[in-house]
């Protein structure tokens, strides 16, 4: 039995392509990721990878909408999303597949 603490995982990814990690794959990250009211990323894309946010508790807002407890956010490649917590915030994400480089600020421009 292996045993970590996820205060030592970067910003919450536990599983995927990072140091330290407690499954070192490309094929899947997952990350537990907790946010003060007032945190925020930029719009952002990825290009290879879905995300899923599961909002675990608080709420937070993307791309305009409000989400609480209990809600599953998908966003698909090329799929832009940005995020605010509206509270003090706990979420689960994953993104499959685990793709290192694959976030790309702003929109998506199409050709």
């Amino acid at each position: 039995m292996k045993i970590e603490k996820l205060e030592n995982m970067v910003k919450g990814w536990f599983v995927g392509s990072f140091e330290p990690t407690l499954i070192n794959t490309n094929d899947v990250e997952v990350a537990v990721k907790s946010y003060k009211k007032g945190d925020c990323e930029g719009v952002h894309h990825h290009r290879i990878a879905t995300e899923i946010t599961v909002i675990i508790s608080g709420k937070v807002k993307m791309n305009g909408e409000v989400y609480t407890e209990g809600d599953i956010v998908v966003i698909e490649p090329y799929e832009a999303t940005d995020f605010i917590a509206l509270e003090d915030s706990k979420n689960v994400v994953v993104k499959y597949p685990g793709a290192s480089n694959d976030k790309y600020l702003g929109e998506f421009e199409h050709d």
